[in-house]
């Protein structure tokens, strides 16, 4: 990618998030202001299919992923929810919020509820911070080496088998997803002072894919996809016995359809169903394992359980959402953009080390 070319793409990423701004301004002054149900859900129709679209303005791989997890995904299903005045954007603020005072969302509130990956902690009862903050910055520490080593590493993947490298993919998707919803949550619980949920619970250390699944991955995808598909499929169905299969085979089928949106706009290329299988398969598992719950008493053992479970996701991953990637290019690109970053950081070395000695003669 030339310098032009790159200009080019940071003037298109600030364009557009100046109308992810502008247009979420319109909804908090004009929609909010419109009977919840129908009239709210047609005043912000337009809004939603612009965030559908938005990300397409971006070709690069990290700033088009970024924006359509961010807004095409996250955001208009908030969006979806406040039609209907339903929480996060219609909720007050917790009660110890210093901008408590009139018991709304304030403007800066709700662009950042909607459009960031974050979630107020609604549990009054603080959590102890200090003697975990030692591990927490190990955790991170490590967790951003490990994707420092991975893209050196890139360079020699001809010398690597190929699983081994899909496996490292899945490692760098993991560490860069999650240190990417931490520094947004901590930017976010900077600016609105607000106790934030993390935005995940350790998911390697999961005992069944339930647990995986409902509280640990990536919970700031499994908050809104609960109001949004698995809440009112169930209550519609009521107490019919394929109530909660259906919920959550349709829970998981909306995922498949926005995670197959997500790699349409990394790739640009049409959705094959790689991604709506990976999903799809996840969610029948999850149905039987449930199902067997329900009927047997005994359980697995702890480490036992912790590695049929991760050994599972691992191997489906290596299955079917690795290779969906690695079909559609995306890890070239990636490795394209990677190349880049670096490049221009040297170039900025040398010229700072340039200005440096320039100093000093």
């Amino acid at each position: 990618m030339s310098s032009s070319t790159s200009g080019d793409e940071i003037n298109n990423l600030i364009k557009v998030w100046l109308t992810v701004l502008t247009s979420l301004t319109y909804s908090y002054f004009i929609s909010s202001k419109l009977p919840k149900g129908l009239p709210r859900l047609l005043s912000l129709l337009p809004i939603i299919t612009l965030f559908f679209l938005l990300p397409l303005a971006i070709s690069t791989v990290h700033f088009s992923g970024i924006t359509g997890f961010f807004v095409a995904w996250l955001a208009n299903f908030k969006l979806l929810l406040f039609a209907f005045d339903l929480p996060p954007l219609a909720s007050p603020l917790p009660h110890d919020s210093p901008h408590d005072h009139d018991h709304h969302l304030h403007l800066l509130h709700f662009i950042s509820l909607s459009c960031l990956p974050i979630k107020i902690m609604t549990n009054k009862a603080k959590p102890q911070l200090v003697p975990q903050l030692l591990p927490i910055i190990m955790n991170y520490i490590i967790k951003s080496l490990v994707v420092v080593l991975s893209i050196n590493i890139y360079n020699y993947k001809h010398y690597l088998h190929p699983k081994l490298l899909q496996l490292l993919y899945c490692i760098h998707i993991y560490c860069f997803l999650e240190l990417l919803l931490v520094i947004s949550a901590r930017l976010a619980r900077k600016l609105l002072r607000v106790d934030l949920e993390a935005p995940f619970n350790e998911p390697y250390r999961s005992t069944s894919l339930q647990d995986f699944w409902g509280r640990r991955w990536n919970l700031m995808v499994t908050g809104i996809l609960r109001p949004t598909v698995y809440k009112p499929v169930r209550e519609y169905l009521g107490e019919r016995r394929y109530a909660m299969p259906a919920a959550v085979m349709a829970t998981f089928v909306v995922s498949g359809a926005m995670h197959e949106l997500i790699f349409f706009y990394l790739s640009r290329k049409s959705p094959d169903g790689g991604m709506m299988g990976f999903f799809v398969l996840h969610g029948v598992c999850l149905v039987v394992e449930i199902t067997v719950k329900k009927r047997l008493r005994w359980r697995l053992g702890a480490v036992v359980s912790v590695l049929v479970t991760g050994g599972f996701v691992a191997a489906t991953a290596l299955w079917l959402f690795v290779p969906y990637m690695v079909r559609r290019g995306v890890d070239a690109k990636a490795m394209e953009e990677y190349v880049m970053v670096a490049r221009y950081a040297k170039m900025v070395l040398k010229l700072a080390r340039t200005k440096l000695i320039c100093m000093y003669i």
